[in-house]
């Protein structure tokens, strides 16, 4: 983005300045490997700085009105962050999920209106074709019955987690919420989610050499109550994720299957017919849709297309669109997936949580618009 003049200064903040050198050499290595790569960036904290847990409003302060801000630190940081960045005027994008309750959804909504930028939320499926038009077929097949999801990484995840696995946060808010944006985006004007009964897995997580704190949950599953708007008819819904899976052909398995009253979708995203096995490795299915590292024969990035790519850059571009006034934030709501158009996967997902702290008993949606 920044060889193609779209941005130009870019800042990163940690929560030390210990860790800036290897930041660095990672650019280096990995960004800077292609071709007219500028992999410059300001760090905050500075170097050799032990710990500083507001470094973020350093970097915040040295912004300017329109400038944009991601977030992508754990789930229990994303609202003291992206709202100090939206009262300084800047376009914001967290990380999914964006907060873990209703309440703090609430305000950040309402102060993104107040301050005229956007709010966006980086659930990159929905620029995934396939599941974009999977979810763009849901409204035509009559009212909603049946839809169920599953989402596993592999338990290695927990060693890189385990520093928040549990205590900030859990396996629904970090995986379930893909698959509960996909349908509630697929089916937002024909159902709406009336309950949750939420149901988890232990025992690993636990346990060595991942060690999480006690009551992480292994695999969380939410059964969700839908009604149909027109008919009253109901529907049901079952959402599962876990990240104790074994280490498989790909390091996230992923499907759905929806079901309508007049038909049915399955998608089996983690598999794209594109595989390779060699004496080296072990056998993998491939998905270059999501990130296509492998550049071109001139060496240059060729990963704009990739729905993984498009879900930041696209959120730039309406940022930039805003700024220059050709759209309002309003109309950037058809563009992207905001705080305020995935409200509901807040509502479901801290429904959830409600119900898992008490023993899985059935939880009311709370109201979750503005």
């Amino acid at each position: 983005m920044r060889r193609r003049g779209k941005i130009d200064r870019l800042a990163m903040v940690g929560t030390t300045g210990k860790k800036n050198a290897q930041i660095r050499e990672h650019l280096a290595a990995g960004v800077g490997a292609y071709n007219g790569i500028d992999t410059n960036a300001d760090i905050y904290p500075e170097d050799g700085v032990e710990k500083d847990y507001e470094a973020y409003k350093a970097a915040i302060d040295s912004m300017k009105p329109g400038d944009g801000v991601t977030i992508f630190t754990p789930d229990d940081t994303h609202f003291d962050i992206a709202l100090y960045a939206i009262q300084h005027k800047l376009h914001v994008l967290i990380a999914k999920p964006s907060v873990k309750t209703v309440e703090k959804q609430s305000i950040l909504i309402q102060e993104a209106r107040k301050n005229g930028v956007i709010c966006g939320v980086e659930f990159h499926k929905r620029f995934d074709p396939m599941y974009a038009d999977a979810a763009l077929r849901m409204p035509l097949l009559g009212d909603f019955s049946f839809y169920s999801s599953y989402m596993a990484q592999p338990k290695a995840q927990l060693l890189t987690f385990r520093s928040w696995a549990g205590k900030s946060s859990d396996i629904s808010y970090y995986l379930n919420s893909h698959h509960i944006d996909i349908h509630t985006w697929g089916v937002k004007d024909i159902a709406v989610p009336i309950s949750v009964t939420a149901s988890a897995a232990t025992g690993v997580a636990t346990k060595a050499p991942y060690s999480c704190v006690e009551g992480t949950e292994d695999t969380i599953t939410l059964l969700v109550k839908w009604r149909n708007i027109h008919s009253g008819n109901l529907g049901t819904a079952v959402y599962t994720s876990s990240w104790i899976a074994p280490k498989g052909d790909v390091h996230t398995q992923q499907y759905f299957h929806y079901m309508g009253h007049t038909g049915e979708l399955r998608i089996d995203q983690a598999h794209r017919g594109y595989t390779s096995a060699l004496d080296d490795a072990a056998y993998a299915s491939h998905n270059p849709l999501y990130i296509r590292y492998t550049p071109d024969d001139k060496g240059n990035y060729v990963g704009q297309g990739c729905y993984s790519h498009r879900s930041i850059e696209e959120w730039a571009d309406a940022c930039a669109k805003v700024n220059e006034g050709k759209i309002t934030v309003q109309e950037a709501e058809r563009l992207i997936p905001t705080i305020e158009s995935s409200a509901v996967v807040t509502a479901i997902l801290e429904a959830g949580r409600k119900s898992l702290d008490a023993g899985g008993v059935t939880v009311e949606i709370e109201k979750y618009d503005v």
